[in-house]
């Protein structure tokens, strides 16, 4: 009698197998597409191994219908049809749409890659200048670390430059390269994330994962100058070690809630970017309250802050250029978190400008003439 279920079950899988082996795997190339106002671009679509038992109607279905014209509006599938067709996509007005499908007939098709995203542009070298913009900003930012990083060389001292802002620092880039190496490496976490977002993209590219971890390599040995270099009373304030606490706690919370799948590690990722945007809007205030209480800007990079400030005005720049390009003013004002924490930050550097040229500019030549007077000093003793 035990042979029966054995029967049954092979015979259950044999029909799951011919099942799958029916189902047939329709592809789109490509699936992501830049098209000017006007301007006609090819898609192919292509049937993929498998009979085809029944007759079926792939009707396309645009998002947003006066942005792009897809033309057929549908193609049919016969069982002793063509295997491949091409649509034409036709750039109406600019913008962003998503071209779907809906299959008419009850058949086993898998569509799950039939689907397009289309960016329509008003001008192409808008796109490249965006592009241009981008690097740029993208290399002022990586740059700025270093000018830091030699001031303390030179003077064997990290008087004048906030510990508080190095420690929140740190632990922002930390929790940004979580994020982005997270996306950008777990394969598991990516799986959330298209399970999440089925026809979206990874948000995280490779330049994204570069600058982070060079930047957490950057902060690291700032830290490590912080430590072996002169620095008087400074000291990480009470109030900055308070806040990295809870900053840890909530984040060892959020670990241990992942690690027995109460959250998603997606959302343990989403966690580790809002605490960065977090530390963004509020690191650079014990630098400009140093600068404050001593009067002098003696310690704290200006170079520092005039690549951020180019890094900063760059970025928002190429936000604009896009929002005009793709008529994309929503992602800008209608989800300002990005354009905003960029604005903040410019308007600090601002600040910094105006304490090291305007407020306290007397204070370098002080120091200086005292550093001049103290070498004086060494030369008659010798």
């Amino acid at each position: 009698m035990a042979i029966l279920p054995r029967i049954a079950m092979t015979f259950l899988m044999v029909l799951s197998a011919e099942v799958h082996s029916q189902e047939l795997l329709l592809s789109m190339t490509p699936q992501d597409m830049t098209v000017l106002v006007d301007e006609v671009r090819y898609v192919d679509i292509k049937v993929g191994n498998g009979v085809v038992n029944q007759n079926a109607t792939i009707i396309f279905e645009r998002e947003h219908p006066h942005l792009i014209d897809v033309v057929p509006s549908f193609i049919e599938i016969y069982s002793d049809g063509p295997r491949e067709f091409m649509i034409t996509v036709l750039g109406k007005s600019p913008g962003h749409s998503l071209v779907t499908t809906n299959i008419t007939e009850n058949t086993v098709i898998n569509e799950s890659d039939l689907f397009l995203r289309v960016t329509i542009a008003v001008s192409s070298p808008l796109i490249v200048i965006s592009e241009v913009v981008g690097w740029i900003y993208f290399a002022a930012w990586s740059v700025s670390f270093y000018p830091q990083i030699y001031i303390n060389f030179s003077r064997r001292s990290v008087v004048g430059y906030s510990f508080d802002y190095a420690s929140l620092n740190i632990v922002g880039f930390v929790m940004y390269s979580a994020f982005n190496c997270g996306l950008f490496w777990n394969k598991y976490i990516q799986a959330e994330y298209f399970q999440r977002f089925p026809q979206g993209l990874n948000p995280v590219l490779i330049n994204d994962v570069v600058f982070a971890l060079h930047a957490v390599v950057a902060t690291i040995v700032i830290i490590i100058q912080c430590c072996v270099y002169e620095r008087g009373e400074q000291r990480v304030s009470i109030l900055a070690r308070i806040i990295l606490g809870v900053y840890g706690i909530c984040t060892i919370v959020m670990a241990i809630l992942g690690g027995v799948n109460v959250v998603h590690w997606l959302d343990f990722l989403y966690y580790c970017s809002y605490v960065k945007l977090s530390i963004t809007i509020m690191k650079y205030i014990p630098q400009a309250v140093l600068n404050y209480r001593r009067k002098s800007t003696v310690g704290w990079s200006i170079e520092n802050i005039l690549l951020d400030f180019t890094g900063g005005m760059l970025s928002m720049l190429q936000m604009l250029l896009n929002g005009y390009n793709y008529d994309d003013w929503v992602s800008i004002f209608g989800d300002p978190t990005k354009f905003g924490l960029g604005l903040f930050s410019v308007c600090f550097d601002i600040l910094f400008m105006v304490q090291h040229y305007g407020l306290y500019r007397h204070s370098r030549k002080t120091v200086k003439k005292d550093e001049n007077v103290i070498e004086s000093d060494n030369k008659v003793e010798e």
